[in-house]
C-alpha cells in the first residue's frame, strides 16, 4: 500500500515528530483535539462522487471504530470545483500516527474501499491531497455541530501572519480577548478554530463557521460587523497588524459528513 495511500505523508511525518513531545496529561486529558484537514484535489465530479462514496461506506465508518468523530466532508458551494476538504478531528497525536495504519488492519474497511484503496496507477481516486494539523483553541476545544438542516453551508477561513507574534495575537484576540464570544452571539456558530501545526501555510490559523442558510450567513456577518465588542477589539493597535492574507471558501456538506 503507498503511504499516500490516505494519510498525506507531512500530517503522519510531522504529528510522529510530535507525538514523542506530548506529556501525560495531554494524552489522557483530550481537553483540546487535534484536527487533521485534508484537501483533495479530485479530476472530475465524476471522481468527487467516487470519492464521497468511499468516505461514506469505508472511511468515515472505519475512523468511527477507531472513536474518531464526527468526520465532515465539504465541497466548494457555488462552482464546478470538485475538490473535497475532509475534516477528521482527533483526541490526541497517538490518533493522528496511527489511525491510518489501524484502518489498513480493518478488513470491513479494506472490502467496503477495495475499488479506491487498490485503484490502478493510471486510474487513481485522487491526484493529490494536501494535509493539515490544527491544535484546536481554548474556547473551542472541540469540533462542534451547529447545524443539521439540509440547507446549511459553511464558511472555511485561513489567516495567514507575517510572524509568530503576529500569529499568536491572533489567536489570543480569538480567545481571550473575546472574538469567539462575539462570533456565537451574533450567529457565526464554530465549528472548529485550529492553530496550525503542520501545513502549507504558516503561521496561520483556520476556523469553519455553519449556519442554516445562505440568508443566515449574510445576516451574522452583519451582525458581527456592528457588534460593539467586535468594534472595541478591532480598533485596538495591539491587535493590527496580526492578518497579512485571508482565504475564505463557502463550502456545502457532501452526502458522506457527519457535520
Amino acid at each position: 500500500m503507498k503511504r499516500r495511500e490516505f494519510l498525506a505523508a507531512s500530517c503522519a511525518a510531522g504529528a510522529a515528530g510530535l507525538s514523542g513531545m506530548a506529556s501525560a496529561a495531554e494524552k489522557s486529558s483530550g481537553a483540546k483535539q487535534y484536527l487533521e484537514l485534508r484537501h483533495y484535489l479530485l479530476a472530475s465530479a465524476e471522481k468527487q462522487k467516487v470519492f464521497d462514496d468511499f468516505l461514506a461506506k469505508a472511511a468515515i465508518p472505519a475512523l468511527n471504530r477507531l472513536g474518531i468523530a464526527p468526520v465532515g466532508v465539504f465541497r466548494m458551494a457555488q462552482n464546478e470545483d470538485a475538490n473535497l476538504w475532509v475534516l477528521i478531528p482527533h483526541n490526541s497525536l497517538e490518533s493522528v500516527a496511527g489511525a491510518n495504519t489501524k484502518m489498513l488492519a480493518d478488513k470491513r474497511y479494506q472490502k467496503a474501499g477495495s475499488a479506491v484503496l487498490n485503484c490502478p496507477k493510471d486510474d487513481p481516486a485522487y491526484e493529490r491531497v494536501v494535509s493539515s494539523l490544527l491544535l484546536a483553541f481554548d474556547k473551542c476545544p472541540k469540533v462542534e455541530v451547529p447545524s443539521k438542516k439540509d440547507s446549511r453551508l459553511f464558511q472555511l477561513r485561513t489567516y495567514e501572519s507575517h510572524n509568530t507574534i503576529m500569529a499568536k495575537r491572533k489567536i489570543e484576540m480569538f480567545n481571550g480577548a473575546g472574538e469567539i464570544a462575539v462570533f456565537r452571539q451574533t450567529g457565526l456558530d464554530p465549528v472548529f478554530f485550529g492553530e496550525a501545526l503542520v501545513g502549507v501555510k504558516i503561521p496561520s490559523l483556520t476556523y469553519m463557521v455553519g449556519f442554516d442558510d445562505d440568508d443566515a450567513r449574510k445576516k451574522a456577518w452583519d451582525a458581527f460587523r456592528v457588534h460593539p465588542k467586535w468594534k472595541k477589539l478591532s480598533s485596538d493597535p495591539y491587535f493590527k497588524g496580526t492578518v497579512s492574507n485571508i482565504t475564505n471558501l463557502v463550502v456545502r456538506p457532501t452526502a458522506a459528513s457527519q457535520i
